[in-house]
């Protein structure tokens, strides 16, 4: 391995090639991994909603954890919280954008969602960056905070499900019975080979992504903000697109605010327990704004009729076009 990830840094071209490939071993890894998990929660006949917040968002934010994971440990604490930080953006821009623009019909939202998940969501990252903007630095202590309350919010679903605070659609109920006969050894299959094709992919994108950020004279941290954080947020994106076009959006969108909540409470909390999250002031600057930007207004729009509809996805990506202009701006070659 350490023979490849010296030909990799060693040559640029290699590293493209290698970012590609990876990132497309990821997505189809992350597909896979999705599914076995879906199928599973089929098979307890755990409400769509609930799947879309919890468990799709866990299985479909494991690519930004992995990649944060291994950046960490590999001491590149920069892109490790870089890339939490951008998947956040990039779902919330991108995939929501695209999940509004794509619907067959306007997305009608349960209010108890955004009154739950969206208040929790304001609140972590308040809190983040309350950690971070004093030192720029996401300690061992603040990360097993984030864990801690991630925990506490996944207890916090399952007691309002327990209490039938979730309400169910005929269409969700009928998608939740598709794919039920799924084997057992079927499901275990796509989720361990999926689960290892994510651990592998990871490893290739973070040795590419750090030698394309050198040749560009850029950061680690600007090249996670960015190249990676979309990467890494492929199976957010294609699974909210997939759920808009069968008429399932609420799932899409249940599963983006459950991905914004685990990219900062258990993405950027486990990657700073392994060691301390870093980034520059410039980049803080920079970064936090625009997160609370798209952040506050993807909710404002959601809670506007509690509905997604295709004007409201044009305007969540035309903000996530201008941060992507603003971000080359600031951060240039």
């Amino acid at each position: 391995m350490s023979v490849v990830n010296g030909w990799i840094v060693g040559h640029v071209w290699v590293a493209w090639i290698t970012a590609i490939i990876a990132f497309a071993v990821l997505a189809r890894s992350a597909s896979l991994f999705v599914e076995g998990a879906v199928g599973l929660a089929r098979r307890l006949r755990i409400p769509t909603l609930v799947v879309g917040i919890v468990l799709v968002s866990l299985a479909t934010t494991a690519p930004e954890l992995s990649v944060s994971l291994v950046s960490a440990l590999r001491g590149k604490p920069e892109m490790a919280l870089g890339n939490a930080m951008g998947s956040v953006i990039c779902d919330d821009g991108l995939a929501m954008g695209l999940c509004g623009l794509m619907t067959v019909s306007v997305i009608v939202l349960d209010p108890i969602i955004l009154k739950t998940s969206g208040v929790f969501l304001i609140l972590v990252q308040a809190l983040l960056f309350l950690f971070v903007v004093y030192d720029a630095t996401l300690n061992r202590w603040e990360g097993a905070v984030l864990v801690a309350l991630f925990v506490a919010y996944m207890a916090f679903l399952f007691r309002m499900h327990r209490q039938g605070r979730f309400r169910e659609t005929a269409a969700a109920e009928a998608a939740l019975h598709t794919g039920a006969n799924m084997g057992g050894r079927r499901m275990t299959a796509y989720f361990v080979v999926g689960l290892a094709g994510i651990v592998l992919a990871s490893e290739f994108i973070v040795t590419s992504a750090s030698a394309i950020a050198k040749s560009f004279g850029l950061s680690d941290a600007v090249i996670a903000m960015t190249l990676v954080a979309l990467g890494t947020s492929i199976p957010e994106v294609a699974t909210c697109v997939t759920a808009a076009r069968k008429g399932q959006g609420a799932m899409a969108v249940g599963n983006i605010l459950g991905a914004d909540i685990m990219n900062i409470c258990w993405v950027a909390g486990a990657s700073a327990i392994a060691n301390p999250l870093t980034l520059s002031r410039q980049e803080i600057a920079f970064m936090f704004p625009a997160m609370f930007v798209i952040v506050a207004a993807m909710l404002i729009l959601l809670r506007i009729g509690y509905n997604l509809n295709r004007v409201k996805g044009a305007v969540l990506l035309a903000l996530y076009a201008a941060y992507l202009a603003v971000f080359f701006l600031v951060f240039p070659r």
